[in-house]
Formats: structure tokens, C-alpha cells, sequence
């Protein structure tokens, strides 16, 4: 991601699928994705209502918005200042069409020069996106950019695939481990206030071993070869992963990381009580 070719990979992805497929885990079909990102909206939502943000007040950024599923989850969750950006022009043309009063930008997180002011948000969410940067100079350099516009004392939440095991690299993604992941967000001025699995068996167990990652493919595509099977696997499994997305700590899969922006701020008491009193002002997921 950042390069010409990924941008027009993703360009021609999005034009043809605008779709939960389009930016979500394509192999495994429309009717499956609709349950993995219903496990996502649970998830997102359940952990910005713990920062307790004044939606009235509040400005958000939204990167890699996509279909405008978390742009929608912002709206919904009440937010009035919400701004999107997305590294195809595909997708914000649509997403302008989708969502008249918010604002959109065409945006390469990964490149050293983004248009946004430092400091110009409350809270920024980058969601399935940044494991697809698969240059490491450019992952490093989105995850500055994800810090420098958030204001201090503000929060960023981004999705990534943080391994125990051995880093995986593919043309299109790049699964680092945790301790990458941590030690550039720690560089960029980022706390790691917590970590909650986004999946558990939904999705690729990329924090796995090489049999159960290559098991669970085979179970899962032979599943959701028809659009019926798939989604009858996807109602069948929901109920289990929302269980076990609230009740296990780490997964084996795609996780959460809800960040804090060094700085003047206000304090937060315990993980529990996560607070930030917003600032005031206006602003006009791809998985493998």
C-alpha cells in the first residue's frame, strides 16, 4: 500500500465491489463478510463508548474509510464532526455520494505528506488497513501520521494482526509481530491503553501455527463455497465469537488496539474508567 500498484489494485478492487467483500476477507463471500463486520461493529462500538468522547464535540478521522462502515458507527454511536479518508478515489466518490454532509479525502496514510493538520482530531480510527502497508518504511510512517493528527491526549484505535509467532509476508499484506507493532507506536507517541481481539474464529488464524492457519482455510472456504452455506456458517458462529470476543483477552487473529496520544491531556484513572473531556471544534477494511 502507497505504491501505484497497490493504489490501483485497490482502485479497481473497490470499483468493481463496493461491497463487505470488496473490503473485507473476499474468498470467503458476501453473506459471511455481512456476520465478520456485525462482530466488528459489537467490538468498535463497545470500546469508543469507553472513552467516553463528547459526541457533540468530539472530531473524529476515519482513515481507510472504505464503504463507510465506520464512518457510519461513528455517526451512529452520535458524533457530528466526522472526516473520512481513503487511498482510492473509488471509494471517496461513492462514500461522498453515501454521506452528503461529511467531508472525505483521498489520503495515503503511508505517505510523509498528508494534507490534515497535526493535532486536528480527538480521536482517529484506522481499521483493517494498516497490515495491508506492506512496506515497512510506509507502515512506520502511517502509523506517525495515525499520532501526529490526533491532538494529545487524544485516542487512536487501529486494527493489526500482531504476532507471536513469525512475521508473514505477502504482495498485499504484511502480518507484523506485537512487538513491532507496539515498539513504532511507543516511537510515534503512542500508548497501548489496551488490546481486545476483534476475532477469535471468524477469521484467519494468523497467530497460529502453519497447520492451524492452513486448517482453518480449508474448513472455512469449503464452508462458504455457497453463498447459502456461508451464510448459514456466518449465523451459526456469531453468537460464539461475540461470546468469546468479550470474554477473551488475546486471539489468534486480528485485535484492537485502543491508544492514547502523549501529551497534555487529560488523565486517565484506570482501564476501566478510560475519560478524555473532547475539545471543541468542526471538521467539515481491508482484510486480506
Amino acid at each position: 500500500m502507497g505504491s501505484v500498484q497497490s493504489r490501483s489494485f485497490w482502485e479497481q478492487r473497490l470499483a468493481e465491489d463496493w461491497t463487505a467483500s470488496g473490503v473485507g476477507y473476499r474468498a470467503l463471500g458476501r453473506p459471511f463478510n455481512t456476520w465478520m463486520y456485525r462482530v466488528r461493529r459489537g467490538v468498535f462500538r463497545r470500546e469508543v463508548s469507553r472513552l467516553r468522547l463528547d459526541p457533540a464535540t468530539a472530531r473524529i478521522l476515519d482513515v481507510g474509510s472504505g464503504t463507510g462502515f465506520y464512518v457510519q458507527l461513528w455517526h451512529e454511536l452520535g458524533f457530528r464532526s466526522v472526516t473520512g479518508c481513503d487511498l482510492t478515489q473509488a471509494a471517496v466518490d461513492r462514500l461522498r455520494d453515501r454521506f452528503p454532509d461529511t467531508v472525505f479525502h483521498r489520503l495515503d496514510i503511508s505517505d510523509p505528506a498528508t494534507e490534515l493538520p497535526a493535532g486536528a482530531f480527538d480521536a482517529v480510527s484506522c481499521m483493517d488497513v494498516l497490515f495491508h502497508v506492506t512496506d515497512d518504511g510506509g507502515h512506520r510512517t502511517a502509523v506517525e501520521n495515525l499520532a501526529r493528527l490526533t491532538r494529545p491526549g487524544g485516542w487512536c484505535l487501529f486494527s493489526e494482526n500482531c504476532l507471536h509467532v513469525p512475521e508473514q509476508r505477502g504482495p498485499r499484506q504484511v502480518n507484523r509481530s506485537l512487538e513491532r507493532i507496539e515498539a513504532e507506536a511507543e516511537d510515534a507517541g503512542l500508548e497501548v491503553v489496551r488490546r481486545v481481539p476483534m476475532f477469535v474464529l471468524m477469521n484467519a488464524q494468523v497467530d497460529a501455527s502453519r497447520f492451524r492457519r492452513r486448517l482453518w482455510a480449508l474448513v472455512m472456504r469449503t464452508v462458504t463455497l455457497l453463498p447459502v452455506t456461508g451464510w448459514l456458517a456466518g449465523a451459526l458462529l456469531y453468537p460464539v465469537e461475540r461470546w468469546l470476543v468479550r470474554r477473551v483477552r488475546e486471539g489468534p487473529s486480528t485485535e484492537l488496539l485502543v491508544c492514547r496520544r502523549s501529551g497534555s491531556g487529560d488523565v486517565v484513572p484506570d482501564e476501566s474508567k478510560d475519560h478524555v473531556e473532547a475539545v471543541g471544534g468542526s471538521a467539515g477494511p481491508r482484510q486480506q
